[in-house]
């Protein structure tokens, strides 16, 4: 059975998720636009996404530090509102996450 994502709005995990965070990835390395949802996609093409963004983060040592000043800006304005609403929502970082 091939499953449909619903898009990172309505992600049943929220907006921590693996996927959701792979979605916003992608967005900041202009992998997809900045106002695709991925809704609809197959969890295939999702995993050819992560993949995609997997690459380009070895780039930048898989780090935000690493990504140049234009990326690191682009990175806070997309995770930014995401990260705020889940922690609006009692979400609580990891503790080995920055």
């Amino acid at each position: 059975m091939n499953k449909i994502y619903p898009g990172i709005e309505a992600d049943p995990l929220g907006p921590m998720s693996d996927t959701a965070k792979i979605i916003r990835d992608a967005q900041v390395f202009g992998l997809i636009g900045e106002g695709e949802t991925c809704a609809g996609w197959p969890m295939r093409k999702l995993e050819d996404l992560y993949e995609e963004v997997s690459r380009t983060w070895e780039q930048y040592g898989m780090l935000v530090s690493g990504l140049p000043p234009e990326l690191r800006e682009r990175h806070a304005r997309i995770h930014g509102p995401a990260l705020e609403r889940a922690r609006a929502d009692g979400w609580e970082p990891p503790v080995d996450e920055d």
